[in-house]
């Protein structure tokens, strides 16, 4: 079965790049590339990832794109770019031949107002443009910032548009046990009306109360597998893609237990073509993916 990891992080770790990595993420604070995470793909029987931006900054796009471009097996990039800059478009068209470059994404989740961010007109009229060049937009909000998600997706129909994360549920430290909360649900019933919306199975992990000695607390699984449940009511099997979030899942669990979560999740609740459209068919169909030669998906190295 072809099986895509379709979020997945790769740096040259730099302190000044990733302020939100302190000292209490030790697995976080060194070089995070493909080959540090080969074995783990190989057991997983991991055909190829699409690579996510991690980093605000202008070489953030072209640095991904040279790792796929020496890794066949990073089949899609989603990049970075300033889309509050007017220019933004324009700067576009250096890009305009990188076929492994998919899509765009900007780390929402860190603004301050939300609203206020998508409301910019350069950002409208970029997101406009990115959506006529053929990519996908990420979408990467907390639940709390959900709304202001669903106006920036029913704004810009053109294109896919893919829910990170599934929109963040609130799971650490919540004493109620109605998790996923009936916000969470609410919005993700609207945005899942959005015919040209998707959604990640994807970092939930680290939603969780991270435990000194690893693992999940089997409260966390419950409350993480109710919310793909949800999504997959929501969403069906067609609008539903696996996302590991690694190396930032390191923080809360190990690739295999995060890949086998997804896994016996899957196997229990979809069936065998639904299982390969979750796996690996609808991140072909949704980031416009095309596939090297067989041969040169041999094995990660």
């Amino acid at each position: 079965m072809l099986k895509i990891d379709t979020h997945q992080h790769y740096w040259r770790f730099r302190p000044e790049d990733f302020p939100w990595i302190d000292a209490t993420m030790p697995a976080l604070r060194q070089d995070c590339l493909p080959a540090h995470v080969a074995a783990e793909l190989n057991a997983a029987r991991v055909t190829g990832v699409v690579a996510v931006q991690a980093r605000t900054t202008p070489d953030e796009t072209d640095f991904l794109l040279d790792l796929a471009q020496r890794h066949d097996r990073i089949l899609g990039v989603v990049g970075w770019t300033d889309l509050t800059d007017s220019t933004a478009p324009a700067q576009f068209e250096r890009w305009s031949g990188q076929s492994r470059l998919r899509g765009l994404r900007h780390i929402l989740q860190d603004e301050p107002d939300v609203t206020e961010w998508i409301a910019q007109p350069a950002v409208r009229h970029a997101l406009d443009a990115v959506q006529r060049a053929g990519w996908v937009y990420d979408v990467l909000v907390f639940e709390s910032q959900l709304p202001a998600a669903l106006r920036l997706c029913t704004r810009h129909d053109a294109h896919w548009l893919i829910l990170d994360h599934v929109g963040k549920p609130a799971i650490r430290d919540v004493a109620d046990e109605n998790v996923p909360s009936d916000a969470w649900r609410r919005a993700i019933n609207a945005l899942a009306a959005l015919p040209h919306v998707m959604c990640k199975l994807s970092g939930l992990v680290t939603e969780t109360a991270w435990r000194s000695g690893g693992g999940l607390h089997t409260r966390d699984v419950a409350r993480m597998v109710a919310s793909f449940d949800h999504a997959l009511e929501r969403f069906g099997p067609t609008r539903l893609m696996y996302g590991s979030d690694w190396p930032v899942c390191q923080l809360a669990a190990t690739y295999d237990v995060v890949h086998g979560l997804a896994a016996q999740w899957a196997k229990s609740r979809l069936s065998e073509t639904e299982q390969s459209a979750f796996w690996g068919g609808n991140a072909l169909r949704c980031y416009g993916i095309e596939l090297p030669k067989s041969d040169r998906l041999v094995s990660w190295t």
